[in-house]
């Protein structure tokens, strides 16, 4: 048992009379008619503009620096180093030139290797004693242009520059892997623009004459 001082958490409902008489309205009475109150329709409020402060902007990325186009170089140069030949050259040519058709026939014992030596030393005596033609050179952002002729810096791979016989060379390496290297010479005024506009665009590296190289700038070809 609870206490009764101690309310219930639950009231009891109080009772209704269903059976008592509704109030009549007296019809010589007329009644007030109740006001209505006004209802205004929604209005939904506009959102507001963001301000400039507030205006979200797009993420720009910084602009990568621009690199300067570099002024192209020209130059003339010959196409190969031309030596004049003297009379003691043709004869230790010519000395050279039967000491290996020796050797042919009777070491290697190749008759046809015999026949080949003389062809191919007048034909290098020949072309010895034309001289080199003067090209015309451009080094630009393109490539390479030898008398109007592009070579794109997309044929190289690489580069070198070679200091002989007080003339300056740069040997471009190609790409392929059969394909000769290209020399150009170049006046050493002209050194300096060479190898900046080459050192931009393909890797440089150190490169030095084989022995076949020096044997032919020994014999003066």
């Amino acid at each position: 048992m609870q206490p009764e001082d101690q309310k219930s958490d639950f009231q009891q409902p109080q009772a209704t009379n269903y059976f008592s008489p509704a109030p009549v309205e007296d019809p010589g009475v007329a009644s007030e008619p109740q006001p209505v109150a006004e209802t205004s329709p929604a209005v939904t409020p506009a959102p507001a503009a963001p301000s400039e402060e507030e205006t979200p902007t797009p993420a720009q990325e910084p602009a990568a620096p621009r690199q300067p186009e570099q002024e192209p170089v020209q130059w003339q140069a010959p196409e190969y180093l031309h030596h004049e030949k003297n009379p003691l050259w043709f004869v230790v040519f010519g000395l050279v030139v039967i000491g290996l058709t020796a050797a042919a026939i009777f070491l290697m014992q190749s008759w046809t290797f015999a026949l080949l030596i003389p062809v191919m030393a007048v034909a290098l005596v020949a072309y010895s004693h034309r001289p080199p033609r003067m090209m015309d050179y451009v080094l630009s952002g393109k490539g390479l242009y030898i008398n109007d002729t592009l070579h794109p810096f997309a044929e190289f791979k690489s580069f070198g520059v070679i200091h002989d016989d007080h003339e300056y060379s740069v040997v471009f390496i190609p790409v392929r892997r059969f394909r000769p290297s290209l020399t150009v010479y170049f006046p050493a005024d002209k050194g300096e623009a060479v190898v900046d506009l080459l050192g931009v665009r393909l890797p440089m590296q150190p490169l030095k004459l084989d022995a076949f190289d020096k044997i032919v700038r020994l014999l003066g070809l």
